[in-house]
């Protein structure tokens, strides 16, 4: 966990804390919704004002009474943050004026004897600030006149809240360690799976898919390596996304996998792999993302057999023939131990580095076992290959005339490479830089004693020889 001071933002529901949130971090984390209940699970951010840096926790609305969805799981999370955090920010709505829940709050507040600001929000402009006397019914002494929507008295709110805080240099950043999303599609336990890892309720669990919609950074320690899992929201289908709410989950979900190491993809092993499961799959390629398959739910599964299983995910989805996977269940425990090794393989692999004169071991051997064929009276040279990137490994083949390189023989170099390096879990790129076209030089009266036509000079060619310009992609 972080060694940061802790500023947790609590209040009643649609208040605009999630707002305050996102303006505080300077970034859009939370879903931001006029509907009441869009946050659950508690948030965790960095932020720094005037060099301190302290961590910012949101929170969902608290009601007793209301009817929401995991209202009580939702009041839990509040309440857990309210006992971690250093400071409190009670937020409440300045047009509404004073509500016996914002009474209750304050009262929770109060008794904690931790330092408590009370932020008056939606007060946008100076003639609606004498909104802000009514609450000091609350009893809470430093009241602040804040809007989120306009970022007004933004930073007078903080340094009143932080006002007694022990001070942290701004350039004492903490380390992010190796990030894992948890991706998948809605309730195939993806907060299960985090809620065992870390070994308490961090994310509210439930059968009702949907439930998690906001990207959750968790930060913890492992047998001394630091990691951060990424709770994500499922992903639907297009047609399956009836609220707005919906979108912006799957729009987290994604920058999740953008900003990621690596990414858990967990599948229910009782619905087998479904299209949206492809492109989940497809998503994290594209990414250039390591990826690690846990089927999920095995201990419910009888009659099956897991070679079965695997043999079934290959064939519909070539790139997860390389990928780690484990049969596991995130409710008993099984065989989840296995997930940090294979995390540590997964990221040394897409950190990996081949020397030039490795890849060029590689490519005499590949054309030893198997010639490129003539094609046009002419036949494919691969000069050198070099890596050029890593995450994800990047490597490009100088040939002669890249129109020469069939898609059979594309596959040839791959599955070869795959072979002779692996690579496992990790998608590899590959691209083709060909020979520049040069002019022809105007016709000599004399002939030199030693004139070779282009095509006929082998071995050594520098790199300059070829077209920064042209580049042809080589995928799987």
């Amino acid at each position: 966990m972080s060694s940061l001071p802790k500023l947790a933002i609590v209040g009643r529901p649609n208040v605009g804390k999630s707002a305050l949130f996102n303006r505080i971090c300077k970034e859009k984390i939370a879903i931001v919704d006029e509907a009441e209940g869009i946050t659950r699970d508690r948030l965790y951010a960095e932020s720094e004002l005037f060099g301190l840096r302290f961590e910012v926790i949101d929170t969902g609305g608290i009601n007793p009474r209301s009817k929401v969805p995991f209202n009580e799981e939702i009041k839990r999370q509040a309440e857990i943050a309210i006992e971690e955090a250093d400071t409190i920010i009670q937020v409440v709505d300045g047009q509404i004026g004073v509500t016996d829940l914002d009474k209750e709050v304050a009262k929770i507040l109060l008794k904690t004897k931790k330092p408590v600001c009370l932020a008056v929000n939606k007060i946008d402009n100076l003639s609606q600030s004498p909104l802000l006397h009514q609450f000091h019914s609350l009893g809470i002494s430093t009241l602040i006149s804040v809007s989120a929507a306009q970022g007004w008295h933004i930073a007078e709110l903080l340094e009143a809240a932080l006002k007694d805080l022990p001070q942290s240099e701004a350039n004492e950043t903490q380390p992010q360690g190796i990030k894992v999303a948890v991706v998948g599609r809605p309730n195939v336990g993806k907060s299960s799976l985090v809620n065992f890892v870390l070994d308490e309720e961090r994310c509210i669990v439930s059968p009702i898919a949907g439930t998690t919609r906001d990207s959750i950074d968790i930060s913890f320690t492992h047998d001394d390596i630091l990691y951060t899992f990424i709770d994500t929201a499922g992903i639907r289908r297009k047609g399956a996304e009836h609220e707005v709410v919906d979108k912006f989950a799957a729009i987290r979900t994604e920058r999740a996998i953008e900003r990621t190491d690596l990414c858990i993809l967990m599948l229910d092993v009782q619905e087998g792999m479904t299209a949206q499961d492809k492109k989940i799959a497809n998503r994290i390629e594209e990414a250039g993302k390591g990826c690690i398959i846990l089927f999920n739910k095995w201990d419910l599964v009888k009659g099956f057999r897991m070679e079965h299983v695997l043999k079934t995910i290959e064939e519909e989805v070539p790139f997860l023939k390389h990928c780690p996977k484990l049969f596991t269940s995130a409710t008993t425990g099984r065989n989840l131990d296995k997930i940090f090794p294979l995390i540590q393989e997964v990221q040394a692999n897409s950190l990996k580095r081949i020397t030039t004169h490795q890849l060029n071991k590689f490519i005499i051997s590949s054309l030893q076992k198997n010639h490129p064929p003539m094609l046009m009276g002419k036949r494919l040279r691969i000069y050198y290959m070099a890596q050029v990137d890593v995450q994800p490994p990047k490597f490009i083949f100088f040939v002669n005339y890249p129109n020469l390189m069939l898609e059979s023989y594309k596959k040839y170099l791959y599955n070869q490479f795959r072979e002779t390096y692996a690579f496992t879990g990790v998608p590899i790129r590959m691209f083709l830089k060909g020979k520049e076209k040069r002019e022809k030089p105007p016709a000599r009266q004399g002939k030199l004693e030693h004139d070779f036509e282009e095509e006929d000079i082998e071995g050594e060619f520098l790199e300059e020889n070829f077209n920064e310009d042209f580049e042809e992609g080589f995928e799987e």
